[in-house]
């Protein structure tokens, strides 16, 4: 019987890094998919909480983050957009054209776990990704995160219905609350059988190394 490596994927939507570092950990999970079964749980972290809604210009609110000149943004977002081809998500050419509040995503994100289980989780947290860095629409307009969960083969009116009336809200700040307790302060951030943190957009071999060293202890 095959041992199962339990993945706690830490990580925001509109964390550019948590898409490469997602795309990373799939290829590394392909790898060793014969060796040992994956349970991947995808757990809400939000980057900018208390955005307000029309959001903000992503070339203004990166400088003013991080104290960077426009063009460095822009220099700095043709790296992640080489580094997330690689890892198999094709950004938008022009970049997200502003940052949101990413809440309600997560919110969605919870009903998809725990209704329909970490696969479909799995789907649309992908979508959601495609959503932001891809397609680089409005994430305040309810109407493209109901196409990535149609994208991703859930019901679209049980969403609506989620959306409209706040669902799962406690429950997201709750497990948000835990994460950030737990001295969680940037993302990505891959917990390992609930025991042995990884850090950022670690590459496909750190991944697979660390894995090999799993199903060797178990």
């Amino acid at each position: 019987m095959k041992p199962t490596i339990k993945i706690d994927y830490v990580s925001d939507i509109a964390c550019p890094w948590c898409a490469v570092g997602l795309g990373n950990l799939n290829q590394a999970i392909d790898q060793l998919s014969d060796q040992t079964n994956f349970e991947v749980h995808f757990r809400p972290f939000e980057l900018n909480p208390n955005m307000p809604k029309g959001g903000q210009d992503a070339i203004e609110h990166l400088t003013e983050k991080y104290g960077l000149t426009a063009e460095q943004v822009k220099t700095n977002q043709a790296n992640i957009r080489a580094k997330a081809l690689e890892a198999g998500f094709k950004f938008h050419p022009e970049g997200r054209k502003r940052v949101y509040n990413t809440f309600d995503a997560h919110r969605l994100l919870h009903w998809a776990g725990q209704e329909f289980g970490l696969e479909k989780q799995a789907i649309l947290k992908k979508e959601l990704l495609n959503t932001y860095f891809c397609l680089a629409v409005n994430l305040d307009d309810q109407h493209n995160l109901l196409d990535a969960v149609t994208r991703s083969g859930l019901d679209q009116d049980r969403a609506l219905e989620i959306l409209k009336n706040n669902e799962f809200a406690k429950e997201v700040r709750t497990e948000e609350a835990t994460y950030t307790n737990a001295g969680i302060n940037s993302v990505p951030a891959i917990i390992l059988n609930d025991q042995y943190l990884m850090q950022g957009a670690q590459p496909p071999e750190s991944f697979v190394n660390a894995f090999a060293q799993l199903i060797e202890q178990s």
